[in-house]
């Protein structure tokens, strides 16, 4: 068993929200009080009909709430709470007065806080503004914008009014922004003048007449100064409807009527990685979104109202909706903006110790940097109030699980978290019960039937396979848009297993019912945690004459993934420092930083499969000494023994 680094204790135990929950059950069901987990998770899988109408119940979800639900046999059929109505963001906006809503800090030093009333106040705006502006229900508003609290109200007022929400943040390169929105069609488009990371500003608004070019949906557009900051310059654009956040803050307030939608109604458009093309999107449904969050943050995360939470993120990741989801639980949020370690290596708890944060949300990545470069934020900050450190974007190493308790403080749960922009939340989190064992995520979210199985679809224990989830949840996606029959959507999921959801994770299940996750079971990226796609960056590096053909992997390294782009050059090139430099550029500025490879590799040929299509999880599997399967699928295997011992990838 591994080596138990926190438990909390039992008053702690008997006054969270957890216990409470178990005592709210106990009064309104058949069901005995244990404090034992693994209790609870199966009467959570057993009783769905019960289980998720006591989440409603529970949380005081604002609404209509019947007990209809249609359980099908095929996994994404199934329907939860038909008929019931509810406003997302009504279910947000849960307080009306001066106390703290959201904190914004800048790494310039910028710092704003926006109180409950003004929250409303500013949302209630925006409502005015976009019916002025003839947003109807369903119409999409895209965001591109940095993590700012305009951000999050421009969130609250598209979901007020039954628009779906869209965006990216500014470090996706204009064409990465182009390939997800030109593909949803939004009527508006709300943008920042700029950004800053590391110490350099960035404008965004260069990257506008590029953007309507290609996406001629945009009707209206609206500009939103960053903190602090005079708005900068626009050029003349193309016919549409330009106006800018201070119009926004002119506009008089009417009482907000929310109107309910069904519990099914379109929330947000998240992307997925792009791996095999243009990124999927993934339409997520209000209710399952809004009751699978309030499940994570009281009975998992322990958020109460009052706590601050602080989730380093930006807003084209889903953690940023998780993060203001938290405005539901009476907490306040703390955004961040910016490079995390700017000017300091410690910054991010320099701001939880200021901000008195109760649930410090960070990657794993951060945490393996923290360590390597030998900081220990407990020498200079008490962090007091903190309650929880949440880490997720990539498996934490039992090396980081050791950091964290040795060097930032020794009472506090550890939760290492892992879900996806799939399902806008977690299958596998933590829990206040169980203990904190090094290298384990504790368990599975409630009323989530998570599994390993074999390629065969057998279950296993103690042995290393693919995360699945056998039972259908309310936060499962609506649908992928312009997915004609859910082709996609099913081809995503469910090719590898029959009516159970296949994540793509490959993990362990330990005896203890915690996790181990060894990383993507696929070819999706994921450097730092970000899952990034290979085919944005095939669509830059395609742009060089030079080159034939190339293939991209992720390499595991120094207990992260990083970015490796082999070539084939056309004859008479060569791959010099010059070329390697103009590539990077290029993927830097059209993809992100993200993308950037690490390292640039000159080959002879690349495996594909016998109808053409390019391998790169056999070349993934080679360069990091793993077993190929199913070579006689390829068309080419023998140029397998090019990729590897190759010594430009030993440093």
């Amino acid at each position: 068993m591994s080596k138990k680094l926190w438990e909390a204790s039992e008053g702690v135990k008997n006054k969270s929200n957890l216990f409470r929950y178990e005592k709210f059950l106990a009064k309104k069901y058949t069901y005995r009080i244990t404090k034992n987990y693994s209790k609870i998770l199966n009467w959570s899988i057993n009783n769905p009909k019960k289980f998720w109408s006591s989440i409603w119940d529970f949380a005081n979800v604002k609404g209509k709430r019947t007990e209809n639900f249609k359980f099908s046999k095929e996994f994404i059929n199934n329907k939860f709470f038909i008929n019931s109505k509810l406003n997302f963001a009504e279910n947000l906006l849960t307080k009306y007065d001066n106390s703290k809503a959201i904190t914004f800090i800048s790494e310039t030093g910028f710092r704003e806080v926006r109180s409950w009333k003004n929250l409303n106040i500013n949302t209630n705006k925006l409502i005015n503004f976009f019916k002025k502006n003839k947003i109807k229900e369903k119409d999409r508003v895209a965001a591109y914008m940095p993590n700012l609290i305009e951000t999050v109200e421009c969130f609250l007022a598209t979901s007020s009014i039954g628009a779906i929400w869209s965006s990216c943040s500014p470090d996706f390169g204009t064409q990465g922004l182009i390939e997800r929105f030109s593909q949803i069609k939004p009527k508006v488009l709300i943008i920042s003048d700029r950004y800053y990371y590391n110490g350099k500003e960035i404008n965004i608004l260069e990257r506008l007449s590029e953007i309507l070019k290609k996406i001629k949906s945009i009707k209206s557009i609206l500009i939103v100064n960053y903190p602090g900051k005079k708005y900068l310059k626009i050029k003349k654009l193309r016919k549409v409807d330009i106006f800018y956040w201070k119009d926004v803050k002119k506009i008089k307030e009417n009482k907000i009527n929310f109107k309910k939608y069904d519990f099914d109604h379109e929330l947000a458009i998240l992307y997925s990685s792009g791996t095999t093309g243009k990124p999927k999107c993934i339409c997520h449904r209000s209710g399952g979104v809004l009751l699978q969050h309030l499940k994570e943050h009281q009975l998992h995360c322990e958020i109460n109202p009052g706590d601050n939470v602080f989730y380093f993120t930006t807003c084209g990741w889903m953690m940023w909706n998780w993060l203001v989801s938290s405005l539901a639980s009476k907490a306040s949020i703390v955004l961040f903006e910016g490079f995390p370690m700017y000017k300091e290596n410690d910054l991010l708890f320099k701001i939880a110790n200021n901000e008195k944060v109760t649930l410090l949300g960070i990657s794993a990545k951060h945490i393996d940097s923290l360590n390597k470069l030998n900081v220990v934020p407990k020498l200079k900050y008490k962090l007091v109030k903190l309650k929880t450190i949440c880490s997720t974007g990539s498996p934490l190493s039992e090396e980081g699980f050791e950091y964290v308790y040795k060097n930032i403080k020794k009472n506090v749960h550890l939760a290492s978290i892992s879900g996806g922009t799939d399902i806008i939340s977690c299958f596998v989190l933590g829990n206040i019960y169980s203990p904190v064992l090094k290298g384990e995520i504790q368990n599975n979210g409630l009323g989530m039937d998570v599994d390993v199985f074999s390629d065969k679809g057998k279950s296993l224990t103690s042995k290393k396979g693919e995360l699945v989830c056998k039972n259908p949840f309310p936060s499962m996606p609506k649908m992928f848009w312009n997915d004609k029959n859910h082709k996609k959507y099913k081809n995503a999921y469910f090719k590898k297993f029959k009516n159970v959801w296949h994540h793509g994770d490959y993990v362990e299940r330990k005896e203890t019912g915690g996790y181990i996750i060894f990383g993507r079971s696929d070819a999706t990226l994921n450097p730092r945690g970000v899952r990034l796609g290979t085919a944005e960056i095939y669509s830059v590096v395609e742009q060089f004459g030079e080159i034939k053909e190339s293939i991209v992997v992720g390499q595991s390294w120094d207990n992260d993934v990083r970015i490796i782009l082999f070539v084939v050059l056309k004859n008479s090139y060569t791959l010099d420092h010059n070329l390697i430099d103009k590539i990077k550029k290029k993927i830097r500025s059209q993809a992100s930083p993200r993308h950037v490879p690490a390292k640039i590799i000159k080959v002879n040929d690349i495996p594909r499969t016998k109808n053409g299509k390019i391998v790169e999880l056999a070349v993934k599997n080679i360069i990091d000494g793993n077993r190929i399967n199913n070579k006689e699928a390829l068309a080419n295997p023998e140029v397998l023994k090019d990729y590897k011992n190759l010594k430009e990838l030993n440093s």
